[in-house]
């Protein structure tokens, strides 16, 4: 229930609608930010480029402590309603932003999105105390299957108050917007009320840690993973193509607004299609895993998130961004559920909860890189066009190291 909540945000504010709005807010010579007193003009994609990167630079920084504190005073759950809500709360308050108001737009997904990931700390750590075994991969792709669905129909809704804004009563279509803003926050505080009420800490066994104590406890939680070098080469090749595939999630619609001049309506249909498609594909992929073996189910889907960016470089048309679209369908959510499940299956017995911490933390601190390297590009080079295609180097590079990866030796370690 927490994913069809808060997967909400997820497509309307950080994939699919927010960042087209935003591009509108922006005047057409860029906008024009300060930075101690120096004020200088971006392109609106690599502002939103920055703006993702510092949000997920406060969550990086913050998480190591925050897990500390959640395992000190016990109160994982109470820290993840806490993050939903200011979340939630940020996302409803997006209402306001009104045309010209760009810099309150970006400030309020700022902290919208430190509400989302930061809670997705604390919710990924509860994986492995409700489920072990075999149940990890099916919990964990049906979690993201049911958040597929939540997250479309809520773009549905957003969708049908846009494209028919007059039958709804709305002004205009920005007015429509700002309200699907208003109703996402609703939406992700509304639904994640039964996880709220019913998820407690007694799923944790005594002395389990949702995540390393501090920055100290970090480093030292890296030390024990460095005993199992599968698992520490599985770790670092998902650093870089999941880094890769949440920057691809974040910047297509900006970037189908900037560069290929989509319609609004458009884009959102797209997105819509990607919804309802990325479940059977998440599905998909967990048959693919189950007979083939997860690492090859992995592998495939990153060959794939090769050719989506080298081919949007040159795409030109509104049929081939859909084309594209169907095809990260098919592959988002198996990529993203059979990566989770896989480190679970390499993590040694009494430790799930410890490593899932540091797998959450160590994923904030590489996240940063995608969108800060899409946004220099664009900013550098006045075009997102070589952004994209740079992001090809993220899986490259995740394919080189996970090669490597020998699954069932690395299974093998962990239950010795």
């Amino acid at each position: 229930m927490y994913d069809w909540a808060n997967s909400a945000f997820a497509t309307v504010v950080l994939a699919a609608v927010l960042p087209v709005y935003f591009v509108s807010l922006v005047p057409p010579e860029g906008a024009r930010v300060s930075f101690f007193g120096l004020t200088r003009t971006m392109p609106a994609s690599a502002l939103w480029g920055y703006a993702i990167s510092i949000s997920m630079g406060l969550v990086a920084l913050g998480a190591p402590y925050l897990g500390s504190l959640a395992d000190h005073g016990k109160c994982r759950r109470s820290l993840l309603i806490f993050f939903g809500l200011t979340g939630a709360a940020a996302t409803t308050l997006l209402y306001l932003a009104g045309p010209g108001q760009y810099l309150l737009a970006i400030l309020l997904f700022i902290l919208a999105n430190v509400g989302f990931a930061g809670g997705n700390i604390f919710y990924n750590a509860f994986l492995p105390a409700l489920a072990q075994g075999p149940e990890l991969d099916r919990l964990s792709a049906r979690g993201f299957a049911y958040g597929y669905i939540g997250g479309g129909l809520m773009l549905l809704l957003a969708f049908g108050m846009i494209q028919f804004f007059d039958t709804f009563g709305f002004a205009d279509r920005g007015a429509a917007t700002r309200f699907g803003f208003l109703m996402t926050g609703l939406w992700w505080a509304l639904f994640a009320l039964p996880s709220y009420a019913f998820l407690s800490e007694k799923s944790f066994a005594p002395g389990d840690s949702a995540s390393p104590k501090g920055m100290r406890g970090y480093l030292q939680t890296f030390a024990h993973i460095r005993r199992y070098p599968d698992l520490l080469k599985f770790l670092i090749a998902f650093l870089f193509y999941n880094d890769g595939i949440q920057t691809i999630i974040v910047v297509s619609a900006i970037f189908a607004r900037e560069e290929l001049g989509l319609s609004q309506g458009s884009i959102l249909g797209c997105f819509l299609m990607i919804q309802f498609l990325a479940m059977p594909g998440a599905l998909l992929f967990g048959r693919i895993a189950e007979k083939g073996g997860a690492k090859r189910s992995v592998l495939i889907t990153l060959v794939l998130f090769i050719l989506v960016s080298v081919y949007a470089f040159f795409m030109q048309q509104d049929w081939e961004f859909w084309a594209l679209g169907l095809v990260v369908a098919l592959i988002l959510g198996g990529s993203q559920a059979i990566s989770r499940s896989l480190f679970a299956s390499l993590v040694p017995p009494g430790k799930n909860a410890e490593f899932f911490g540091f797998y959450a933390i160590s994923g904030k601190f590489a996240s940063i890189f995608g969108p800060l390297i899409f946004a220099l590009i664009a900013d550098l080079t006045g075009s997102s066009r070589l952004s994209i295609l740079a992001l090809s180097a993220f899986f490259l590079v995740g394919i080189a190291i996970l090669a490597f990866v020998d699954v069932e030796r690395g299974r093998a370690a962990a239950l010795e």
